[in-house]
């Protein structure tokens, strides 16, 4: 990424921070908590995730059968079925059937699939007035402006800001203020224009093909006016809304509103089976029906392709598919929290899955440009009620706007590691250096254990340089490294070399026996929670090994550097091998290495290649909360005083891992008074916080967390990820310990 792009970038965020920041925190944070909330009321949960996963995996499996059924099906119902291959074939078709009918007026309620193919602007060009009865979509057709969300479009509007709109487009007699007048103004507003729609327009969150029914899940009574009123409905969905039957609609029933906005159900669950027959209204007198017969509309189900069947056809794209437009992504990602979708989003769709449906319906140049805002923390893929791994879709799209059609072979940063072979063909994009290879950001910070190996081989004469002031103005204007951070300070001797020389102190004869795996911050920068580590299992009986590691590809990974970190692994894994052999145990200090063993080799390794080393692998207080479980004596570690207290914050994916709780367990039983935060990410995310175009968002993010330690009072913070101690120590001016070294024996 060029120095202009990197500011004009800082500059999007940092006035969308300023100017809807506040907004969008408030609603996405309390959604999410919604969320939490009304899911842990829900005593199946994990069950219908499942089944709705396993019901989206055999839709998309079987789908041009199913699209095949579902047309016959409407059409034996007395519809038409129109199979767009694009936006521009589905708007030449719609515009058909208004001009068809002589439409001057089409009303919509809300359908992210007709924002995508922007069926407004096209119907509108040719003379057909449309009008958004959803009340965010009209708020922001009114103020002409992009959804935000995808389920609260108008999200990054305050009360205040619509009312001054409304106030200022339409004059009203009185001046509206609170929500109740500006609903029953949009309402009165709405409704007239409704009454005299010639065509109304819905999406559709489900298909059923063997009934032809469509569910619309809403919040508002819209929906249903716009279906009722006018005597044509046109229906518009992307081909992966269709299910096999109406009984596979019931998991989604339960977990769509539970997902995106904490609802236990949605305010309006509506099954139609159109073409639609009911008695029209006379609108001068509501309650009287006319009493002339049913009135048979003219149903047409407008299914779209636009690049879908491809996406379907793409091993890792795929899963895209699945997704149920819930929102749920975007609510619990820290950064869509603070600068929503106008930053986290492409041409339609925003948050963490926006990546895939932006890669495959737009282009890879669409998805680069924000692809970057996700930093692979997996919360999202805890919150997705189908279990879609959205960090794997964004990493490899990542890799393939990184390589950009070439085999992206590195330069002299890389240590012997060639890329993927395979890639994307398209036009060099953000984040892609001219030759296809990463942009120089991107390898500096993907190349992290090159950079480690020569700061520590030169420290401290390394960490002078790095920190002074002409190289940090340097690194800022060629790589993007913000000024404003301190780079990690290298120590001279690593935590391997400090294993090897020192005296050997552990059990002569131990029960059990692990490798601490000596990732990249333990054994260069962060040497002292090392050394705190092997005390730490040492005094509870545990035999222990530091031996040199290659790193475990994390840095790469985040970075979309797929084969390089591929490569790591393969190396990791064949250098750990002889002591899973031996019947090592493997624990490790950093979360996120111990996710890349759990989780991403999985899809970097062929086969089960990763299963041992997943299965035998441990978070540093996970094993010690099994040793102290299995009978080792807890005075054996360093304990609290009297009413000595802890604030601890914990790493995001210790968080996903499920693994937060064996550390406060620890902590409680050395004797400390434990706090935790509930802000869910400190912002920094690896390398995404030293980066320039970021920095006010990393910041931004971590405010939340630094106040609420800040209010504590306790006597120490404790923090478990190398992201979050150098976030916290820019938060709070002093580097917080990791829990082992509070309970850690005295040298």
């Amino acid at each position: 990424m060029s120095l202009d792009s990197r500011e004009a970038k800082a500059a999007r965020i940092r006035h969308l921070l300023e100017t809807e920041g506040d907004a969008i925190a408030e609603n996405t944070r309390g959604f999410n908590q919604g969320r939490y909330d009304s899911v842990a009321d829900l005593a199946d949960y994990e069950e219908l995730r499942d089944e709705a996963r396993a019901i989206k995996e055999d839709a998309i499996e079987r789908l041009p059968e199913l699209v095949a059924e579902l047309t016959e099906t409407v059409e034996a119902n007395g519809g038409t079925v129109y199979v767009a291959e694009d936006a521009a074939d589905a708007n030449r078709y719609i515009a058909d059937v208004c001009e068809g009918g002589g439409a001057d007026r089409a009303v919509k309620s809300k359908s992210m699939t007709s924002e995508e193919i922007e069926v407004n602007e096209h119907l509108e060009a040719r003379g057909v007035d449309v009008v958004e009865t959803d009340l965010g979509e009209w708020v922001l057709q009114v103020a002409d402006e992009t959804p935000s969300h995808i389920v609260a479009p108008a999200i990054h509007r305050s009360r205040e800001s619509i009312a001054d709109l409304f106030n200022e487009r339409f004059d009203p007699e009185d001046p509206l203020e609170t929500a109740e007048e500006l609903t029953m103004f949009a309402r009165e507003q709405l409704l007239d224009r409704i009454k005299g729609a010639d065509v109304g327009m819905t999406g559709a969150n489900f298909l059923a093909a063997d009934s032809g029914t469509m569910m619309l899940v809403t919040s508002e009574g819209n929906a249903r006016k716009t279906v009722t009123v006018p005597d044509t409905h046109v229906a518009v969905a992307g081909v992966e809304k269709v299910v096999p039957g109406v009984e596979d609609f019931q998991p989604f029933v339960e977990l769509i509103g539970r997902s995106g906005t904490g609802q236990d159900i949605t305010s309006y669950i509506s099954l139609l089976t159109p073409p639609v027959q009911s008695p029209t209204v006379d609108f001068d007198d509501p309650d009287t029906p006319i009493t002339d017969g049913e009135v048979e509309r003219d149903f047409h189900l407008v299914l779209i392709d636009n690049g879908r069947m491809a996406m379907r056809e793409d091993d890792e794209l795929r899963e895209t598919l699945y997704c149920i437009r819930c929102s749920a992504c975007s609510n619990t990602c820290a950064n869509f929290q603070s600068v929503g979708g106008h930053a986290f989003g492409g041409e339609t769709y925003s948050g963490g899955i926006a990546t895939g449906w932006e890669a495959g319906i737009e282009g890879l140049d669409t998805a680069a440009e924000f692809n970057d805002l996700c930093t692979g923390c997996s919360r999202c893929v805890e919150a997705c009620p189908v279990n879609i791994d959205i960090p794997w879709i964004n990493t490899v799209v990542r890799d393939r706007v990184n390589r950009g059609g070439d085999d992206g072979n590195l330069d002299f940063l890389v240590d012997g590691l060639s890329p993927d072979a395979e890639g994307e063909e398209g036009s060099v994009g953000e984040g892609r250096g001219g030759d296809g290879t990463p942009d120089l950001q991107k390898r500096l910070f993907g190349n992290f254990e090159t950079l480690a190996k020569v700061g520590s081989a030169t420290a401290p004469l390394s960490n002078w340089a790095a920190n002074a002031g002409p190289s940090k103005r340097l690194l800022e204007r060629v790589a993007g490294v913000d000024s404003r951070r301190d780079l990690p300070a290298f120590q001279r001797r690593t935590l391997v070399d400090w294993f090897r020389q020192r005296d050997a102190s552990g059990p002569t004869d131990p029960d059990r026996r692990v490798v601490l795996y000596p990732d990249l911050y333990t054994n260069y920068t962060l040497v002292e929670r090392g050394k705190a580590a092997v005390r730490t299992l040492e005094a509870l009986g545990v035999g222990v090994e530091v031996p040199a590691m290659p790193g475990s590809g994390r840095p790469p990974l985040s970075q979309g550097m797929i084969a390089t970190a591929r490569g790591k692994a393969e190396s990791l894994c064949e250098a750990l091998d002889p002591y899973l052999d031996a019947n090592y145990d493997v624990v490790v200090v950093e979360p996120s290495d111990l996710a890349m063993f759990r989780e991403d080799y999985a899809k970097l390794l062929p086969g089960d290649d990763h299963e041992r080393l997943a299965a035998n692998s441990y978070e540093l207080l996970e094993y010690v909360y099994g040793l102290l479980e299995h009978g080792a004596d807890v005075d054996a570690l360093s304990t609290a005083g009297d009413g000595e207290s802890v604030a601890y914050h914990s790493h995001c994916q210790q968080r996903t891992m499920r693994l937060e709780e064996h550390t406060l367990a620890v902590l409680t039983e050395c004797g400390y008074d434990v706090t935790t935060s509930d802000a869910e990410c400190c912002g920094m995310a690896g390398s995404f916080g030293y980066k320039e175009q970021y920095y006010e968002l990393a910041m931004d993010v971590g405010e939340n967390l630094g106040d609420q330690l800040r209010e504590t009072g306790a006597d120490h913070v404790l923090a478990s990820g190398t992201s979050c101690t150098e976030q916290i120590g820019d938060l709070l001016g002093d580097e917080p310990l990791h829990p082992v070294e509070l309970i850690a024996p005295e040298h």
